[in-house]
C-alpha cells in the first residue's frame, strides 16, 4: 500500500512517519464520538484493521488483528455500540477539506451496489446494480467524492431504502431504521448531499453526475445555489436552444448526428490507468440566463448547454446538461465529466483494499458506521498520498568525483 501511494516525493521513511501521525490524527478527533475508552480503542482498532494487509475486512479478520478471541467488540462498535455515524462523517467530511480543500473543487455524485444473500439487511432487495451490471439482490449506498487537483474522497454516503422497504414498519423496525427516515429517491438523498455541503462550508464549484440524477430535483436545486454542472441525460432527452451561436431543437441523439464536423474537438477527460482518456466532444450553449431568476448567491449570465463525449473505438455517444457561468470553454467542462472517473476509482480502492462491501451487520445504523469509517481511512490515504508527493526529494550531499589516478577531480582536470 506505502508503494502505491508514492510517486515520488518522501522517502519511504518520511511516508511511514506521515501515516503514523495521520492514523493518530485522525483517532484524536474521533475519540470524542464515544463515552467509554473501550468503544474508542476498538473504533482505532476498526480503523487499523481496515488500513491493514488483510484481504479481507472481516469481523473475525478484524478481531485477529486486534488480538480479539472473537469479533465481538467490532459486532458491538457496528451495532449495540452508542456513537453517531453521522457525527463521525462530519468528522471525515472536515478532514477531507482540511488536506485537499480548493474553492474549484468537483463534488462528485454515484451509486454502487453491495451484493447480499437473503433478506434481512437494511435496503436489500432486487434491484440493478452497476457492479453487478444486472437487476440482483443487494443494497445500493449513495455517495458523494470531494474531487480537487490535490487528490478525491468521499464525504458522504447514504443507504438508499426502496419503496418495499419504507411501505412495511415491521422491517424498518427490525432492521432500526429511525421513524424519521422515509423514502427519498436517489436524486433527493443527492440534493441532500449537497445541501449538506453547502451548509458545512465545503468549497466547491462544480458537480458532476450520470443520469440517474441528470433531471429534475438536482439541476434545480444546483441552479439556485450557484454550482456549475455536468450531469448525464438519456439519448432521448430534449434539448431546444435560443442562442444565436446554434439553434437546436429535438432528442439528444439526434441533435448529435446532426452536428457539423467543425464543432466536435478531441480532448482528454483526464488522466487514467492507460494514459489519457480521449474522447471527442462537442458543446452547444444553448441559453444565457441571469443567475438572479433563480435567486442564486452569484450574479451575471449563466450558460445553459449540452455537452456531447463519442468514443474514439466504438463511436458511442454519451450526452449531458450543463449549467456554467458564461464564457466557460469546453475544456472546463470536459475536466468536470473526467472527474467523475475518480469515483469509480474510489469504490474500487475502498472495496478491494478496505472492505467497503465487508460489512456483516444488518441494521441501518451498522451499514453507516462501516461505511463511515471505511470513508475515514480512505480520507487517511488520500491525504497521505497528497502530503508525501507534495514533499519535495531530499538532497544527498555527494563526495567529490575522482580522477582515474585517485586524485579529486578538479575542473582545470578536465580541461583538454
Amino acid at each position: 500500500m506505502i508503494q502505491n501511494l508514492m510517486t515520488g516525493g518522501a522517502s519511504i521513511e518520511d511516508t511511514l512517519a506521515l501515516w503514523a501521525s495521520s492514523l493518530r490524527e485522525a483517532k484524536r478527533r474521533m475519540r470524542p464520538l464515544f463515552t467509554q475508552d473501550r468503544v474508542a480503542t476498538s473504533a482505532g482498532q476498526f480503523l487499523d484493521a481496515l488500513l491493514g494487509n488483510e484481504p479481507r475486512k472481516t469481523g473475525w479478520m478484524r478481531a485477529e488483528a486486534a488480538g480479539d478471541g472473537g469479533p465481538w467488540r467490532q459486532q458491538a462498535l457496528l451495532g449495540r455500540g452508542r456513537w453517531d455515524a453521522d457525527a463521525l462523517r462530519d468528522i471525515v467530511r472536515d478532514y477531507v477539506v482540511e488536506h485537499l480543500g480548493d474553492a474549484d473543487a468537483i463534488l462528485v455524485i454515484d451509486e454502487t451496489g453491495f451484493l447480499k444473500q437473503g433478506k434481512a439487511s437494511c435496503g436489500v432487495g432486487r434491484q440493478y446494480t452497476g457492479s453487478a451490471g444486472k437487476i440482483t439482490n443487494c443494497q445500493i449506498g449513495v455517495f458523494a467524492s470531494y474531487v480537487s487537483d490535490k487528490g478525491h474522497a468521499f464525504i458522504d454516503r447514504a443507504l438508499y431504502l426502496p419503496k418495499a422497504w419504507t411501505s412495511d414498519p415491521d422491517r424498518l423496525t427490525a432492521a432500526h431504521v429511525p421513524e424519521i427516515v422515509a423514502f427519498a429517491t436517489k436524486p433527493r438523498l443527492a440534493v441532500g448531499m449537497v445541501a449538506g455541503a453547502i451548509a458545512a462550508g465545503v468549497p466547491f464549484a462544480w458537480v458532476a453526475a450520470d443520469s440517474v440524477y441528470g433531471v429534475g430535483e438536482l439541476e434545480a436545486a444546483l441552479r439556485r445555489a450557484g454550482k456549475g454542472y455536468v450531469l448525464g441525460v438519456r439519448a432521448n432527452h430534449w434539448f431546444g436552444s435560443w442562442s444565436a451561436q446554434i439553434v437546436v431543437a429535438g432528442e439528444a441523439k439526434d441533435i448529435a448526428q446532426a452536428l457539423p464536423a467543425e464543432f466536435w474537438k478531441r480532448l482528454s477527460a483526464g488522466h487514467g490507468t492507460k494514459g489519457e482518456r480521449l474522447y471527442d466532444w462537442a458543446y452547444c450553449p444553448l441559453a444565457d440566463l441571469d443567475a438572479a431568476e433563480f435567486d442564486a448567491p452569484v450574479p451575471g449570465l449563466w450558460t445553459r448547454g449540452m455537452l456531447i463525449r463519442r468514443s474514439l473505438t466504438d463511436g458511442e455517444l454519451a450526452y449531458f446538461t450543463t449549467w456554467c457561468p458564461r464564457g466557460t470553454p469546453i475544456e472546463t467542462l470536459v475536466r468536470v465529466e473526467g472527474a467523475r472517473w475518480r469515483v469509480e476509482e474510489g469504490f474500487e480502492t475502498t472495496k478491494n483494499e478496505l472492505g467497503l462491501d465487508h460489512n456483516e451487520s444488518r441494521s441501518w445504523h451498522g451499514w453507516h458506521r462501516h461505511v463511515s469509517l471505511v470513508m475515514l481511512a480512505y480520507a487517511i490515504m488520500a491525504a497521505v498520498r497528497y502530503q508525501a508527493n507534495a514533499t519535495t526529494p531530499k538532497k544527498t550531499m555527494r563526495s567529490p568525483r575522482q580522477s582515474s589516478s585517485g586524485g579529486r577531480y578538479r575542473k582545470s582536470d578536465a580541461s583538454p
